[in-house]
């Protein structure tokens, strides 16, 4: 017979399996009042050279790399000259802990069935282990150089691997892909291209 601890741990298991699968969660924004139309070139922010968490590093560089033929793709031209727009990208990983609900001992009844009728034991150990899991968190920002002004956002959140490696480039070509599939414009063209989702 498993018991209950087992089959919580089970349950926590299968429900980061089945998140895990859907892949991460993208969301994206970008200003309704800016005007798309205007933007020709691109750079990437100082930022993004170093200073802020994933910058400076080989996996800054496989960023800027894989931001760079998303950009290019949709007809935009990099300079490092006075651009248009400024890409500035964030990447981090935090250490989450969930813990199975309870601890200690069940109150009494132990399940709602048994309610009027009879009781579960008394004392019986309720809750499990904790699991332990990395989250990573791809942030984009595409922002109006001379403005200084935000005008879209690509975030994505999901479970990460071994930390302790760099992503591959193919890994980070495809998590970038992934956020730009949510960039709606071309380069000086005004209105949205691609449905906003």
């Amino acid at each position: 017979m498993i018991s209950l601890p087992r089959i919580l741990a089970l349950a926590c298991a299968c429900g980061l399996l089945a998140a895990c699968a859907s892949g991460p969660s993208i969301r994206s924004d970008y200003d309704r009042n800016a005007d798309f139309g205007r933007y020709r070139t691109f750079g990437f922010a100082a930022a993004a050279d170093a200073g802020q968490p994933g910058h400076g590093t080989q996996l800054a560089d496989r960023l800027k790399a894989a931001a760079r033929g998303q950009m290019e793709m949709r007809g935009y031209t990099y300079t490092e000259r006075d651009p248009d727009l400024l890409v500035n990208f964030s990447a981090k990983v935090e250490e989450k802990t969930v813990g199975a609900p309870g601890g200690g001992s069940a109150p009494l009844p132990v399940w709602g069935y048994r309610t009027g009728f009879y009781s579960g034991w008394p004392g019986h150990p309720f809750g499990g282990p904790d699991l332990r899991y990395s989250e990573g968190t791809l942030n984009i920002d595409v922002v109006d150089a001379r403005r200084k002004q935000l005008v879209w956002e690509g975030v994505s959140v999901g479970l990460v691997g071994d930390t302790a490696l760099v992503p591959s480039p193919e890994q980070v070509g495809q998590a970038v892909a992934r956020l730009y599939a949510r960039y709606p414009f071309r380069a000086g063209v005004s209105a949205p291209q691609l449905p906003v989702q």
